[in-house]
């Protein structure tokens, strides 16, 4: 009884200081979580798809619209446009996109307090860490604006990490189906669901289970993933001709202005901006952030030290093969996002890194230390101190 009594506690806490968090950070920039973003995508796809097209009537110049045989659609995945269509019936063209980021984040910070307390960690621990995996991170300024790629970053950041929890859950079903709906926010984030099937698998092995057996316990949640992707793919044909197409290569600085989105030829210089640039640049007006990013080991810290203990296990000889299979589907997945021209563009520190954290969920989750270190308790706090500064800095207007 007080051990739940503790875990409540610990978690009422954590709500209460999300909240002062965002509270006090829109007070601070003059923003609000009631009012739509003028980048408001999601919303106009919405619109939309009640009049039963899945074009624009009209281009919107500040916006990422893909131009395709003269009109204008909507370049990102569709999933984030689904509960911003439900809740068009109710606000019209008011969606307050900022105030279903900030949903997105509590949902993924309250799974994330869950799971770790479900593997062992005291419920202080429990707290700290889901609050840094969430927050001293990139992730933290894009919960401040409602902002179409902050909404498909945030949402599919919440879908995985939900996904995660329910593939621990021995849920593996709604595991996978959330899963689908995650790479219908973020198409990279498919690198999951081979590393979650084989992760469920490993454990159902260890538990006696017999191998067909799994397969049956799999086989609802892989043929619900691919009714998923068919609707992807589906959707994708009926607008761009090309099932695999989200409309990114028919945006005017890929399709006309001689730009390419992913190339070998923009890994050399992300990797000197994302691996090894410091945040601060001398400028005219003395030393500032940079704004253009820099290394996602400093902005990113929780994905500092899951790197660093899996490749200090590597040396000792004691990298366990989950662990292992982890950090090399994250490493593969990092790979592909330096692939891409900006990775990020306008932005505190490293935002396609953001995508990466999830993984260092599942390393943390399965390690035999449940107690918090002085080192990680520092530079997860610096990492937030920093990431509170990057969200005050860097705003979307």
């Amino acid at each position: 009884m007080r051990t739940d009594r503790r875990n409540i506690a610990a978690f009422a806490v954590l709500v209460l200081l999300f909240v002062l968090l965002t509270a006090l950070i829109h007070s601070l920039t003059g923003s609000s979580p009631f009012l739509p973003s003028p980048y408001n995508s999601y919303t106009l796809q919405a619109m939309a798809w009640r009049k039963g097209q899945t074009h624009l009537d009209m281009d919107y110049p500040h916006l990422e619209l893909a131009i395709f045989k003269g009109r204008y659609f909507v370049s990102f995945p569709p999933v984030p446009g689904i509960p911003v269509f439900l809740l068009s019936f109710i606000f019209g063209l008011s969606v307050p996109d900022g105030l279903l980021v900030m949903l997105y984040a509590v949902i993924a910070l309250t799974v994330t307090y869950r799971l770790l307390l479900r593997r062992g960690f005291s419920a202080l621990a429990s707290a700290f860490w889901s609050f840094s995996l969430c927050f001293s991170s990139s992730m933290l300024p894009l919960i401040f604006s409602g902002a179409v790629w902050y909404q498909a970053q945030v949402m599919a950041f919440m879908l995985t990490v939900c996904a995660i929890d329910m593939m621990d859950r021995d849920h593996p079903w709604p595991g996978l189906a959330l899963y689908a709906l995650a790479v219908g926010c973020r198409p990279f984030n498919a690198l999951y669901g081979p590393l979650l099937i084989l992760l469920y698998v490993f454990r159902q092995r260890e538990r006696s289970f017999v191998f067909k057996a799994i397969i049956l316990k799999l086989l609802p949640g892989l043929l619900t993933g691919l009714m998923i992707a068919l609707l992807y793919g589906w959707y994708n044909w009926i607008r761009f001709d090309n099932p695999l197409e989200f409309g990114h290569s028919f945006l005017p600085e890929f399709s006309f202005q001689g730009g390419t989105q992913f190339s070998l030829e923009h890994l050399a210089g992300n990797i000197r901006t994302f691996f090894f640039s410091l945040p601060f640049e001398r400028t005219a007006n003395g030393f500032q952030m940079k704004q253009f990013g820099f290394s996602l080991f400093i902005s990113n810290p929780v994905l500092t030290l899951v790197l660093l203990k899996g490749a200090a296990d590597l040396v000792k000889g004691r990298l366990k093969k989950e662990q292992g299979l982890v950090l090399l589907t994250l490493l593969i997945h990092l790979f592909f996002l330096l692939l891409h021209r900006t990775f990020g563009g306008y932005q505190y520190g490293a935002r396609y890194a953001v995508d990466l954290i999830p993984y260092s969920l599942i390393c943390l989750s399965r390690r035999e230390r449940k107690k918090l270190t002085a080192i990680e308790t520092a530079i997860l706090v610096i990492g937030f101190l920093m990431a509170v500064t990057g969200s005050l800095l860097f705003r979307l207007q």
